[in-house]
């Protein structure tokens, strides 16, 4: 699908990390886009910065009402096309933590409710609206989201964001399948160390040991780079039900 001009985009988690590097990407390609965030200072700014390019929603992306609104002004705009769902929440949790008690459910529940339910939501709002769209060279839109490697190889502590990722791995293909007929692609990426928000409150030995985890390139993936692939996904008719390990062919250890 060709990005052009007028074409909205909706993209959640989007004004910090993967989700502003590719909404910036987007802008850059002259469309219109709907940053959905909680961060309303962080979507104010973004908004004042690229006045007439961008609008800021608000919204939960595991609640219903919330992103419906999202997608309605995405919608409104016209042309919406695109979507690039980054949202997702990280926190540890042990089946049985350090103290011998188990493992916290409502953290457990919450991860899975953004990470996973979230992605439902999200696609199956966006994918509604893209299937009224007319088609343009046998497309009505496209749609990324985001997994991680912690879906294929998660650590010690992990379990609900592995758990998360994995559903989001687990449903590519089917959603792929199910809106063929609708004429609208899904893929995945699963990043591996990337130097977004969550990584940057960690200490600087901590990330530089991780840095230098990764194979080739020796380093903490850019945001940047993140966007240079869902835009690929986007313009790439031939892909479609693939989930993307976006990570210097490394492979995570127990801890």
């Amino acid at each position: 699908m060709q990005l052009t001009q007028g074409m909205t985009a909706l993209v959640t988690g989007g004004v910090s990390g993967l989700g502003e590097a590719s909404a910036v990407a987007l802008l850059e390609r002259g469309l219109n886009v709907v940053a959905v965030d909680l961060n309303e200072e962080r979507g104010a700014a973004m908004e004042k910065q690229y006045a007439g390019q961008l609008k800021f929603v608000k919204a939960d992306v595991a609640d219903a009402e919330q992103m419906q609104k999202a997608v309605s002004a995405a919608q409104a705009w016209g042309q919406f096309r695109a979507l690039v769902h980054c949202a997702g929440i990280g926190g540890p949790v042990r089946l049985i933590e350090k103290d011998g008690s188990p493992g916290s459910l409502e953290k457990y529940t919450n991860i899975i409710r953004i990470n996973q339910i979230g992605t439902f939501n999200t696609l199956r709002l966006s994918a509604v609206a893209m299937a009224q769209n007319e088609p343009l060279e046998g497309e009505r839109g496209a749609c990324v989201l985001t997994a991680s490697v912690a879906g294929y190889e998660g650590q010690i502590g992990q379990i609900p964001y592995a758990s998360s990722k994995a559903a989001v791995i687990g449903m590519t293909i089917v959603a792929a399948r199910d809106l063929a007929s609708k004429m609208i692609r899904v893929c995945t990426i699963a990043p591996g160390l990337f130097d977004t928000p969550i990584l940057a409150k960690l200490p600087e030995n901590v990330r530089q040991s991780l840095a230098a985890s990764v194979p080739n390139p020796a380093r903490l993936g850019r945001p940047p780079e993140y966007a240079m692939t869902a835009l690929h996904i986007l313009e790439n008719p031939m892909l479609n039900g693939e989930t993307i390990r976006l990570d210097g062919a490394i492979r995570m250890q127990p801890r």
